[in-house]
């Protein structure tokens, strides 16, 4: 997450007999014995959208990822007189029908007796990936403005012919959900790190994630947890996935906490 802690979402467990023995759920085996089964539990909870929040957010709000988002794209239609919000009104209108037809989510905003900037902000604070702009500049030169929810101010700002306009959209939304996961892998990268010794472990999961060799003993994970609040969260399968320079933690090494031979590594980190 944001704050260098880690969040338990997508899980699964394993239950041993515990269930089937309350629940007297049962079997026959090879040898035509009833035995009690061996379960796991699987899921994927709403916890995943506190994940969401807490990874993508910002200061104004929620960012969220085009594929998640319920509306992907916003149309605000900016003009003064009752003629100039008419047009824009009815090019707007227009653009989300086009849009909509063609499978994007997209939201008019008409409301009245509200400002664009109101509006540009209440969107940013909802976190829709894009929101476009038509004023009656625009109209005259057939274009619109689109604004990136994930880089605000004017870095996110371009100007975008409305002919094309859903191929447009589309690419600018592929790039978002491509920069956001970029953002995020990047982030956690930078804040996993592999200790050289217990006291650099302790300093890591301070604000981050750490990558260490555990000898595979209980004991060494319920010490770790009292003395430093970290638990472990995963085995990856994959090291380089973890960290950038997968070499800086050799297959083979000692255990983080007792120093005995270790051959696996291990996540660890503080959770909420």
């Amino acid at each position: 997450m944001g704050d260098g802690k880690a969040l338990q979402a997508g899980t699964s467990h394993f239950l041993g007999q515990n269930f089937a023995k309350a629940f007297e759920v049962r079997y026959l085996d090879q040898q035509g014995q009833l035995q009690h089964c061996w379960t796991t539990s699987w899921g994927l909870s709403t916890r995943f959208i506190g994940a969401i929040i807490m990874v993508h957010g910002d200061d104004q709000g929620l960012v969220l990822p085009p594929k998640l988002a319920p509306y992907q794209v916003v149309i605000v239609p900016i003009g003064k007189s009752d003629e100039e919000k008419a047009a824009c009104t009815e090019a707007a209108r227009r653009l989300q029908k086009e849009l909509a037809a063609a499978g994007v989510r997209v939201k008019l905003d008409e409301r009245d007796g509200l400002t664009p900037g109101f509006k540009f902000n209440d969107w940013e604070m909802r976190g829709v990936p894009v929101r476009m702009e038509i004023g009656p500049k625009d109209i005259a030169k057939g274009q619109v403005v689109l604004a990136r929810r994930d880089k605000p101010g004017k870095e996110g700002k371009t100007f975008v012919p409305q002919a094309g306009i859903v191929a447009a959209v589309n690419d600018l939304l592929a790039s978002i959900q491509q920069a956001l996961h970029d953002r995020a892998l990047a982030f956690r990268r930078e804040n996993t790190r592999a200790p050289k010794g217990y006291a650099e472990f302790k300093a890591a999961v301070e604000s981050g994630f750490a990558f260490a060799h555990w000898c595979g003993s209980a004991d060494c994970e319920a010490s770790i947890k009292e003395e430093t609040k970290a638990t472990m969260r995963c085995i990856p399968l994959d090291p380089a996935a973890v960290l950038a320079d997968a070499a800086a933690l050799a297959a083979n090494g000692s255990c983080i906490y007792c120093s005995q031979p270790a051959t696996e590594r291990a996540v660890f980190a503080r959770a909420y």
